[in-house]
C-alpha cells in the first residue's frame, strides 16, 4: 500500500503531515511526499521517498527570512511582519488581501503536475494540506479520493455563514473598533468571492463537467482530518463539519539533542519554553518583553530565538538555554508552562504534553485558538503589542498556579491525546475507505 502526502514547502507545515505518515512506514508500507525543495532534508529524515512539487513562491525550510525569499515574496513577509506591529485588523487585512495569490498559485499548471505524480506514484491513499489549494484542484477534478488535513485551527474551513480570513471567535483582550471589524468582513468576503471565481474558472480548465464551488474556501476532500483536540472545539460547530475526524495533535519524533539533554539534567527549578515559531520569532521586540517577565520568576527558561538575534533580547541569565532552534516537543515534555504565538503546532504539542499556556497572537487562526484555550482556561490570552512586561508576569504567575480542577483536566486532555496518536487516528481513518474513485 502506498501513502502520497502532498505538501507546501514549508516546515511547519510537513511535520505533521510527515508525522501521519510515520504509522503507514511502521506497518511496512510505502510513504512518498511531494513537496519543494527547502523542505527535502525533513523528507529524508523521515526516509520517505520525495517528489518535486512546487506549490506557492514562498518557502521555509525552519525560520522564514525575508532576505531569502524570492523577489516579490520578500515584500509581501516584510508587509506582513509590519502589519503585525499595528494591530489585529491591520494584519488579518494585510493577508485578505495577499490571500489569492499565496493560496492559488498557478493553480492548472500545479494542479496538473499533481495528476502526473499521482498516475506516476499511484498511490492507495492520499493525504494534501488543506492550504494547498491548487493541488486539491487537481486531486478534484481527475476524480482521485484524498484526504485533506486541517493543520491549523478547524476554523481554517469556514462552515455555515462564516468567512474564511474573518476570525469567528478572538480573546476577550482584543476589543477591535466596530467600523474596523465591518470592513474587514467586507474585505473577507470580497476575497472569498474573487477566490470561488478563480477556483471555479481554473477547474472548468481542468474539468469541463465539474461543477462550480459557491465557496471555495468551504471546500474540502472525501475525509476531513483536522490536526486539533475535539475536546477544545465548540459542539455546535462540530456538528456543522464535512465527515472529519479529529487527530487530537501530530506530535513529531525528534533526535536526541546532548545539549539539551544536559541542561535539562543540570537543575531541577521548574522550566518555561518559549518560542514563535518559524514565522512570528522575527517579532523581538515581543520577545523582550517576555523575557524581561520572566527573568524574575524562579524558573528556568528555554528559548527559541528564531529569526531574532539573542543580542536584541537584552542581558540573558546564563542558566537559561537560548538557541535559534529548539526541540519544542522534547522541552514540552518536561515544562511547567510556554508561551507562545499560538500556532497549531505549538498549542497541540503543549496540549499533549499538559503544559498551559500565555499565548500572544498575531494572526489568522490564532484568534480562535486562543479563544478555545482561554475558554477552556489552560491558556491565558494576551495582545502582544500592548501587553505590558508586568501584563506578561502575571499572566505566566497565572498559569504556574493552576487551580486543580483546570489541573485536572488538561491532564485528562494530555492523556487522551496520548493514548492514541494522531497518526494512528489518520491511519485507522483512512485504512476504512476507499481509496480512489
Amino acid at each position: 500500500m502506498t501513502l502520497l502526502i502532498i505538501s507546501p514547502d514549508y516546515a511547519s507545515h510537513l511535520y505533521p503531515l510527515a508525522t501521519l505518515g510515520v504509522t503507514w512506514a511502521k506497518a511496512g508500507e510505502r510513504v512518498v511526499v511531494a513537496s519543494g525543495p527547502a523542505t527535502a532534508d525533513i523528507v529524508t529524515a523521515f526516509g520517505f521517498e520525495r517528489e518535486h512539487l512546487q506549490l506557492g513562491r514562498g518557502s521555509n525550510p525552519g525560520t522564514i527570512r525575508a532576505e531569502q525569499q524570492p523577489a516579490g515574496e520578500d515584500d509581501a513577509l516584510r508587509g506582513f511582519f509590519d502589519a503585525t506591529r499595528r494591530g489585529m485588523v491591520d494584519t488579518l487585512r494585510f493577508q485578505a488581501e495577499a490571500r489569492s495569490s499565496d493560496l492559488l498559485y498557478n493553480p492548472v499548471a500545479i494542479a496538473r503536475e499533481v495528476q502526473r505524480i499521482v498516475a506516476r506514484v499511484q498511490p492507495d491513499q492520499v493525504i494534501v494540506d488543506h492550504l494547498a489549494f491548487s493541488a486539491r484542484l487537481g486531486l478534484l477534478s481527475a476524480g482521485v479520493a484524498h484526504a485533506d488535513v486541517v493543520l491549523g485551527h478547524p476554523s481554517a474551513l469556514p462552515v455555515a455563514a462564516e468567512i474564511y480570513g474573518y476570525p469567528p471567535a478572538w480573546p476577550a483582550v482584543f476589543s477591535p473598533d466596530a467600523s474596523e471589524l465591518a470592513l474587514l468582513h467586507v474585505q473577507c468576503a470580497a476575497v472569498r468571492d474573487t477566490f470561488t471565481a478563480q477556483w471555479n474558472n481554473a477547474l472548468r480548465e481542468l474539468d469541463p463537467d465539474a461543477a462550480p464551488s459557491r465557496d471555495a474556501f468551504q471546500e474540502s476532500g472525501d475525509m476531513l482530518l483536522l490536526n486539533y483536540p475535539g475536546e477544545l472545539h465548540a459542539p455546535a460547530r462540530t456538528r456543522q463539519l464535512p465527515p472529519h475526524v479529529f487527530l487530537g495533535s501530530a506530535v513529531r519524533s525528534e533526535a536526541v539533542d546532548p545539549e539539551v539533554e544536559a541542561w535539562l539534567a543540570a537543575d531541577s527549578l521548574p522550566v518555561v519554553y518559549v518560542s514563535f515559531g518559524s514565522f512570528l520569532s522575527v517579532r523581538g521586540d515581543v520577545l523582550a518583553r517576555v523575557v524581561a517577565a520572566l527573568d524574575c520568576l524562579p524558573v528556568r527558561v528555554a528559548i527559541a530565538t528564531g529569526a531574532t538575534d539573542p543580542t536584541e533580547l537584552g542581558a540573558l541569565p546564563t542558566a537559561w538555554l537560548v538557541r535559534a532552534f529548539l526541540p519544542q516537543v522534547r522541552l514540552l515534555q518536561q515544562a511547567v508552562l510556554a508561551v507562545t504565538h499560538g500556532g497549531n503546532n505549538s498549542i497541540t504539542e503543549a496540549m499533549t504534553a499538559g503544559v498551559p499556556l500565555v499565548v500572544l497572537p498575531f494572526s489568522t487562526d490564532q484568534f480562535a485558538g486562543a479563544a478555545a484555550l482561554d475558554e477552556a482556561g489552560f491558556g491565558t490570552s494576551l495582545p502582544p503589542n500592548t501587553a505590558t512586561v508586568l501584563d506578561l508576569r502575571v499572566a505566566c504567575e497565572r498559569m504556574l498556579r493552576l487551580c486543580a480542577d483546570t489541573r485536572a483536566r488538561l491532564d485528562a486532555l494530555a492523556l487522551s491525546l496520548t493514548q492514541q496518536s494522531g497518526a494512528e487516528r489518520a491511519y485507522a481513518a483512512l485504512t476504512r475507505v476507499p481509496a480512489r474513485s
